[in-house]
């Protein structure tokens, strides 16, 4: 139990500690950087619907895995208690 604790603190150290030591990234292209920041001083709304497109692009992930991670749960736990009750 206690070498189960230390795994999960060890990969949370980590990536806090990698959080904190990356660089700075850019995550457009410049010329797609370019084109936003113009349309955004323009008076334009296609800067902002590109952020909320690369925020449903991140999301994405995390949703199927944590779906995936969820039904997993589940069975797990159904399994367990059909083994308790036998």
């Amino acid at each position: 139990m206690r070498n189960k604790y230390l795994k999960i603190f060890t990969v949370i150290a980590f990536l806090v500690i990698s959080n904190f030591t990356t660089p700075t990234l850019q995550a457009q292209c410049p010329m797609c950087k370019i084109a936003a920041e113009s349309n955004l001083k323009n008076g334009g709304t296609a800067g902002k619907g590109l952020n909320v497109g690369i925020l449903y692009m991140l999301a994405t992930p995390y949703l199927i895995v944590g779906t995936i991670g969820y039904v997993w749960w589940r069975n797990r736990r159904k399994e367990k208690e059909e083994l308790d009750e036998v």
